[in-house]
C-alpha cells in the first residue's frame, strides 16, 4: 500500500469497490477493523509529518462514509423507506480520530419493517469498533422532537444522507424550516443562553489552566454557535459562506478560519496521544503537545510557550464570537425595532444600551478615545457594553497606542480615572485586556497576557489572575462579600485611596516569567508607573511596598508561630503603621482568593485575621512598647484558673499540675483550652492509656476548625503515629503544637479539617469514631498505623517537582526550623515523622500549608536534649534523606 500526499487517502481504502472486494473475500469484522486501523495509522503518520488536521478530519469523515456506505449496501433492507444520515460533527464532514460517529436512521412514517435489520446493522458497527451515537426516527417524529429540543434541531441542520432514500431527509428539512419551527430570533436567543450556561461552567474565561478545547470560551463550540446562527438566519451551510462584510470582515474571516484550524490541530493531537475522545487540555497532555510541536525549555518552559499561543488564539476567537453575537443581535432581534440612541458627547453615543463611536474615523482623529470609551462605560451605569462596530474599530486602531500615546498626560489621567470609576471598573479592565488595549497601554502587562503558571496551585494565567485579584479587591467595597469576608470588607471600606490597592494588584505579579524575584521586578515597574502617572511620594511608596511585600503576610501567618509575641513584634516593625497593614491585609485576602478557589478556607482566613488583629494591637501599643511575654503567660494561667475554680480545683492543685508545663504551652494555648486540657488530664487516671479530646472550634478565635488534643507518654514515634492515624481517617493537619512536660508526658494539639477543607460536621458518631480510632492506634505499642493508601491526585502525576528543603535556627526558642516544599502525596507527614525518628530528631511544632497539590510545611525541631540542631552533617543528612525519600515516592 503506497502512501499518498498529506490528506490523500490510499485508494484501496477510499474506493468502495476495492473495499467491498476485501469484505467479500474475508471475515467482515476483521476486514473492517483492519481498514479502520490502517486508515487511522496512516492519518496519524501524516499528522506527525505535518499534515493539517482540517484535511485529516474531513478525510476521516470521507473514509467512514465509504465504510458505512459499503456495509449498508451489503445489507438486505427489503422494501422499507430508509436512509442512513450523518448528523452532528460527522454531518458537517468533520471527524476527529475518536469522535462519535453520530447517525440518524430515518424511516418513512409508520414504517416499522426495518427494525430487525437496523438492529443487526448497528451490532455490526459496534463489533467493528466504531463509537456510534444513533437514533431511529420517522419523518414526523423528527419534526416533532426538533420542535421540542433545539439540540435535535441543530443536529438535523447539519445532517447529510450517506445512503438510502434522500427524499426522506428533504421532507424533514421542509418540516423544520425557520418558518415552521424555531424562527431565527428564537433560535438565536436559545443558542445564546446555551453558550452563557456553557461559559459559566468554565468560569467565563478563556484562561483556565486546563481548558477544554471544544467547550471552553474561545473553543470550537464558540465557532459552531456562530455557524449555527448564521445557517438558521442567513441560510448558509458553513461559516466560510457568510459573505456580508458588515457581519464578518475579511480580516475576521481570516482569524476565524486560522484559529479554527489551530484548535482542530490541538483537538486532533489530543485524540491521537490519548487514544480516546479527549477534549480537555490537561497538564500531562500539554507537555506532550509542546514536545510534539518542537517547543524547548528556555527562559519559559516549553509547555508555557505552547499554552501562551493557545490562550492567544482562544482569546482571539472569543473576541470574534463576541463581535459576531453582537452583530447577530442587531440583525436578528432588533431587525424591526427602532434604535434607541442617546448622545453622550461629540465622540460617543449609546445605541440600544451599547456605546458606539459617532463616526468611523474617531480613533484615528482622536486616539485618546481608545481609553475614554472604557471610562465612559465605567461612568454610565446604563451602558451594557461596547457595540460590535466600535469593538472592531478599537481592535483595528490598537497600533495608535505608542510611546507618545502613553506619555500623553490626558491618557494617564484617563487611566487613573478608570481605576477610580464608580461602575463595573473591573469589567472595563477585562474588556481592555480582551481587546488588547491594556497590554498595549502597559507593555509590561502585555508580556504576561496569556502566560500560564505551570504549577500545582494556580488556576488562571497571570493576567487573568491579576484581574481576578483586582475584582476581589473591588468587591470588598460592596455588601455581597460581607458575610464571607467581614474583616476584609470593613478594612477595605476605610482605605484612604482604594485605587492604590488596585494599582498594587495590577503590578503584584507583573514580574513573573522574567526570571528572578517577581516581587522585586514588579516593584520596579510599579514605581515607574506611579512616577509616570503623577502619584505623590507617599502613595508611590505605599504601592511599591505592597508589590514588594505582597507574599509576606500569607507567609508569616502560615509559616510562623503567630502566637509568639516576638513574631508579631517583628512583623509589626516591618509593616510600620496601620495604613500599610490595612492595605496589605486586603491585598493578601484578594490574592489568595484570586489564585485558586480551593486555597481559601476558614483556617487560612482565621490565621490572617489573627495576624492582622495582633499586629494592629502591637502598632497601637507602639513599636517601642512590645508586649511582655511573662505577662501573657500570667494572664493565661489566671484566666484558666478562674474557669477551673468553679469546678473545684484549688490554686495549689493547679500550681502542682502546671509546674510540669513549659512556658511555651501557656504562651500559645488559649485559657479556655488550658482549662479544658487540665480538667480532662486530672480526671484521666491511667497515664499509660492515651487521652484523646476532640471538639470543633466554630465559635472560637481559631474559627471553623476541629481541634484534637492528645495527652500521652512521650516516645519517638508518637508524632509519626498520630499523623499516620489522621491520614487514615482522611483528615488534613493544618497546625500541630507539641509540648513535652517534665513528667515524661506529651501534650499535642492538632488543628484539622476534612478532605473538603471543612471542620468535622457536628456528628457525634463521627467525632466518637475519630476519638476511639486514635486511642486504639496510639495505645498499640508495637504496630505503626498503615501508611495512607489514598490515590495520588491526577495533577500530581503531571509534575516532577523536586522536593526543596531549608534549615535555619530560631535563636530565641533554641530550635531548628525545617522547611519542606514538595508536591502533596498520601502519607507525607507520616513518612516525614519516620525520618525524624530514624535521626533522633524531635518535633516541637509544625505548620502545615497546602497550596493546591503542593505543600509548604514548616517543622520546629530539636535533638533529644531539646536543643537546636547545629551540626552541619546532621542537617545535611536530614535534608538529603527527606529529598531522596519523597522524590523516590513521587517517582514510584
Amino acid at each position: 500500500m503506497t502512501a499518498g500526499q498529506p490528506g490523500e487517502l490510499p485508494q484501496d481504502l477510499f474506493d468502495p469497490a476495492q473495499l467491498n472486494a476485501q469484505l467479500v473475500s474475508g471475515d467482515t469484522i476483521h476486514c473492517c477493523k483492519q481498514a479502520i486501523s490502517t486508515a487511522t495509522d496512516y492519518m496519524h503518520g501524516q499528522f506527525r509529518a505535518g499534515a493539517q488536521a482540517h484535511d485529516l478530519i474531513r478525510l476521516r469523515a470521507s473514509f467512514i462514509d465509504v465504510l458505512l456506505g459499503t456495509l449498508w449496501d451489503r445489507q438486505s433492507w427489503g422494501s422499507s423507506q430508509l436512509a442512513m444520515v450523518a448528523v452532528g460533527g460527522y454531518g458537517r464532514g468533520e471527524l476527529h480520530p475518536h469522535s462519535d460517529v453520530d447517525l440518524l436512521f430515518l424511516v418513512g412514517d409508520g414504517d416499522n419493517n426495518s427494525n430487525e435489520e437496523l438492529s443487526s446493522f448497528l451490532t455490526l458497527l459496534w463489533d467493528i469498533g466504531l463509537d456510534i451515537g444513533h437514533s431511529v426516527r420517522d419523518v414526523s417524529e423528527c419534526a416533532k422532537r426538533a420542535a421540542e429540543d433545539i439540540t435535535i434541531l441543530t443536529n438535523l441542520m447539519e445532517a447529510r444522507v450517506i445512503s438510502g432514500d434522500a427524499a426522506l431527509m428533504e421532507r424533514v428539512r421542509e418540516l423544520t424550516r425557520p418558518d415552521k419551527i424555531w424562527p431565527s430570533s428564537d433560535f438565536f436567543k436559545a443558542k445564546l443562553e446555551e453558550q452563557r450556561a456553557r461559559h459559566n461552567k468554565f468560569a467565563d474565561t478563556e484562561y483556565n489552566l486546563e481548558p477544554n478545547v471544544k467547550g471552553s470560551p474561545g473553543g470550537l463550540r464558540d465557532l459552531q454557535i456562530i455557524g449555527w446562527i448564521a445557517e438558521r438566519h442567513f441560510g448558509v451551510t458553513a461559516i466560510e459562506d457568510i459573505s456580508a462584510e458588515e457581519f464578518v470582515s475579511t480580516d475576521e474571516m481570516t482569524i476565524l478560519i486560522t484559529g479554527r484550524n489551530f484548535m482542530w490541530q490541538v483537538r486532533y493531537a489530543l485524540h491521537m496521544i490519548t487514544g480516546r475522545a479527549e477534549d480537555r487540555l490537561l497538564f500531562e497532555y500539554q507537555r506532550e503537545l509542546a514536545d510534539l510541536w518542537g517547543f524547548k525549555d528556555e527562559k519559559k518552559l516549553a509547555v508555557e510557550q505552547f499554552m501562551q499561543i493557545y490562550y492567544r488564539w482562544a482569546l482571539a476567537l472569543g473576541q470574534l464570537n463576541e463581535v459576531l453575537i453582537l452583530n447577530f443581535d442587531q440583525a436578528i432581534l432588533r431587525e424591526h425595532q427602532a434604535d434607541d440612541i442617546t448622545a453622550l458627547d461629540e465622540y460617543f453615543q449609546i445605541r440600544n444600551g451599547y456605546i458606539e463611536a459617532r463616526h468611523e474615523n474617531l480613533f484615528n482623529q482622536c486616539p485618546n478615545a481608545l481609553l475614554t470609551v472604557f471610562l465612559e462605560c465605567a461612568t454610565h451605569e446604563n451602558i451594557i457594553g461596547i457595540s460590535a462596530p466600535t469593538i472592531r474599530m478599537i481592535r483595528d486602531s490598537r497600533h495608535l497606542i505608542d510611546d507618545a500615546f502613553r506619555a500623553d498626560p490626558r491618557n494617564k489621567k484617563t487611566f487613573l480615572n478608570i481605576l477610580a470609576a464608580p461602575h463595573k471598573m473591573t469589567r472595563q479592565l477585562r474588556r481592555m485586556n480582551r481587546y488588547g488595549i491594556l497590554g498595549d497601554y502597559l507593555p509590561e502587562f502585555g508580556r504576561i497576557t496569556g502566560q500560564m503558571q505551570h504549577d500545582l496551585f494556580h488556576t488562571y494565567t497571570v493576567d487573568a489572575h491579576t484581574l481576578e485579584v483586582i475584582k476581589n479587591s473591588r468587591r470588598f467595597q460592596f455588601p455581597d462579600l460581607e458575610d464571607k469576608f467581614p474583616v476584609s470588607s470593613r478594612v477595605a471600606r476605610r482605605l484612604r485611596k482604594v485605587e492604590l490597592l488596585y494599582i498594587a494588584g495590577l503590578y503584584h505579579d507583573i514580574g513573573k516569567g522574567r526570571g528572578g524575584d517577581h516581587s522585586e521586578l514588579g516593584a520596579v515597574d510599579a514605581a515607574t508607573f506611579c512616577d509616570e502617572h503623577g502619584l505623590d511620594a507617599r502613595d508611590t511608596e505605599l504601592v511599591v511596598w505592597l508589590v514588594k511585600n505582597h507574599l509576606l503576610m500569607s507567609a508569616v501567618s502560615q509559616r510562623k508561630d503567630i502566637s509568639d509575641p516576638e513574631v508579631i513584634q517583628q512583623f509589626a516593625q516591618h509593616v510600620g503603621d496601620e495604613e500599610h497593614l490595612d492595605y496589605l491585609y486586603t491585598l493578601t485576602v484578594a490574592d489568595i482568593n484570586g489564585t485558586n478557589p480551593t486555597l481559601w478556607n476558614a483556617w487560612r482566613g482565621s490565621l490572617l485575621r489573627q495576624l492582622y488583629t495582633e499586629t494592629r494591637r502591637a502598632l497601637r501599643r507602639g513599636l517601642d512598647n512590645p508586649v511582655d511575654k511573662q505577662a501573657i503567660i500570667t494572664q493565661a494561667r489566671s484566666a484558666a484558673a478562674e474557669i477551673l475554680d468553679g469546678r473545684g480545683f484549688t490554686p495549689d492543685e493547679l500550681d502542682d499540675m502546671w509546674s510540669e508545663r513549659t512556658e511555651e504551652y501557656f504562651l500559645r494555648e488559649r485559657s479556655e483550652d488550658i482549662a479544658w486540657h487540665s480538667e480532662a488530664i486530672a480526671d484521666h487516671h491511667h497515664r499509660d492509656v492515651p487521652l484523646v479530646l476532640i471538639r470543633n472550634l466554630a465559635e472560637s478565635s481559631i474559627a471553623n476548625t476541629t481541634q484534637i488534643f492528645i495527652h500521652a507518654r512521650s516516645h519517638p514515634q508518637l508524632f509519626s503515629k498520630i499523623c499516620a492515624a489522621l491520614e487514615q481517617l482522611d483528615l488534613s493537619i493544618y497546625d500541630a503544637r507539641i509540648y513535652s512536660s517534665s513528667d515524661g508526658m506529651c501534650l499535642d494539639t492538632f488543628f484539622i479539617l476534612d478532605s473538603a477543607g471543612q471542620p468535622i460536621s457536628e456528628d457525634g458518631a463521627r467525632l466518637a469514631h475519630i476519638k476511639q480510632y486514635l486511642s486504639d492506634e496510639l495505645g498499640n505499642k508495637t504496630e505503626h498505623p498503615a501508611t495512607s493508601t489514598r490515590l495520588t491526585p491526577r495533577k500530581m502525576k503531571s509534575f516532577s517537582v523536586p522536593t526543596e528543603t531549608r534549615m535555619s535556627i530560631d535563636k530565641i526558642k533554641n530550635q531548628s526550623v525545617l522547611e519542606v516544599l514538595t508536591p502533596d502525596r498520601p502519607g507525607l507527614l507520616a513518612r516525614l515523622g519516620k525520618i525524624f525518628v530514624s535521626l533522633n530528631i524531635e518535633v516541637q511544632a509544625a505548620k502545615i500549608q497546602t497550596l493546591g497539590e503542593r505543600v509548604e510545611d514548616v517543622f520546629f525541631i530539636t535533638d533529644t536534649n531539646q536543643q537546636a540542631i547545629t551540626d552541619p552533617a546532621v542537617c545535611d543528612s536530614l535534608q538529603s534523606k527527606i529529598r531522596e525519600e519523597l522524590d523516590e515516592l513521587a517517582a514510584a
